[in-house]
């Protein structure tokens, strides 16, 4: 099993497979803007770019900078040498782009269903809307303005907040869902009813879809609550198969990202209402260790009585999950524990921890054994 850093910024040992963009200060090779080649006409006014929906019409995706570029160089000036020094690194170097990170490949897809929704819809704001994050002073937005023109990026909207917490404006954005490299800061959004993963970089990357949007998820504690994960965690797994039977009829609670699958599907639906049922540029997936016949009834009697659709559902059984995300290819998949996380980035999928429900205890308490 893969080694995977406490720091999410950190990457996982073994060589990154770089992904196909333009050449940037993290990478290996560097590159500025007046070396771009290409022409774009939108800085001119010849070309309109689209207008931001407002945000409580939205499907709005709150990311980190740390997760979207790849920042590991300009962190480490940061934790060694202060905050002045890290301000005057950016500002000399704000005219080379961040490589992408984790989250760049997911962020892609969603401007390539908004691109299928805005041709089918014109008039619609029912789109996703993306908010780029940072803790950064003001000083640093230039440097991730300049990026996200390089790499061709629609975000309008940024939040810096120059060491703040952002929970409130997140709240504010109305964010259906939050990444960022920062645990503690997901743990907060959490709590406050956001749904959030941490994301990690894993040590190679699969190559995923331009044109289709996939997304992976774990059953409990992420869709549904962690009422099973705790019977098996304080009883076993036959007292969970027992409790699992007698009550299939009856419905799990919602986890966490339940509201984000659930913005999903309103979205597919409205491919659906146009025929694009077969070639639907969102596909989502459950991936879960439960196992069909003796555990499985329930959560899909859950995922039904919720009127949620999910296009494939892998009931594994205690098997790794690896091997399947390999072959879904998601350009993100969420799980409540780190073995999942740690398998699924063994594999090259980006993965995203959720460090909800009863497994952190128990993660916990590994961890307090492995100090001592």
């Amino acid at each position: 099993m893969v080694k995977m850093s406490l720091d999410p910024v950190q990457v996982m040992s073994g060589q990154v497979k770089e992904l196909k963009v333009a050449p940037s200060s993290n990478g290996d090779s560097r590159g500025s803007w007046e070396e771009k080649e290409e022409f774009d006409q939108d800085h001119l006014g010849l070309t309109s770019k689209p207008i931001p929906p407002k945000p409580e019409n939205a499907v709005t995706i709150a990311v980190s900078s740390r997760v979207l570029f790849r920042t590991e160089r300009e962190q480490k000036v940061f934790e060694q040498k202060g905050v002045e020094e890290y301000l005057r690194y950016q500002i000399e170097h704000e005219n080379e782009p961040f490589a992408p990170g984790p989250a760049f490949p997911f962020v892609k897809a969603l401007e390539a269903v908004n691109s299928r929704l805005r041709e089918l819809y014109p008039q619609s704001e029912e789109l996703f809307d993306i908010v780029l994050v940072t803790y950064n002073h003001a000083h640093v937005g230039i440097r991730l303005i300049n990026t996200i023109n390089h790499h061709n990026l629609f975000i309008e909207r940024f939040c810096m907040t120059g060491g703040s917490s952002p929970i409130g404006y997140l709240k504010a954005w109305h964010t259906n869902l939050y990444l960022s490299a920062d645990a503690d800061k997901v743990r907060e959004a959490l709590a406050e009813g956001i749904a959030a993963a941490t994301m990690f970089m894993p040590e190679k990357l699969t190559e995923v879809s331009q044109s289709q949007l996939r997304v992976a998820f774990d059953g409990d504690a992420v869709l549904f609550s962690d009422e099973s994960e705790r019977i098996f965690k304080a009883h076993g797994l036959d007292k969970f198969f027992e409790h699992e039977k007698e009550n299939e009829d009856t419905l799990l609670d919602h986890g966490p990202l339940k509201g984000f699958l659930e913005a999903l599907g309103k979205l597919q639906k409205k491919f659906y209402a146009k025929g694009h049922r077969l070639d639907c540029p969102i596909r989502t997936f459950l991936v879960t260790a439960r196992s069909a016949a003796s555990s499985g009834i329930r959560a899909l009697k859950t995922l039904r009585a919720w009127g949620l659709e999910i296009d494939e559902a892998l009931f594994l059984a205690g098997a790794p999950k690896g091997p399947m995300l390999e072959k879904i290819r998601p350009h993100i998949y969420f799980d409540d524990q780190m073995f999942h996380v740690e398998g699924a980035a063994e594999m090259g999928t980006i993965a995203a921890h959720v460090p909800y429900g009863i497994a952190q205890k128990h993660n916990a308490k590994q961890n307090t054994g492995v100090r001592k």
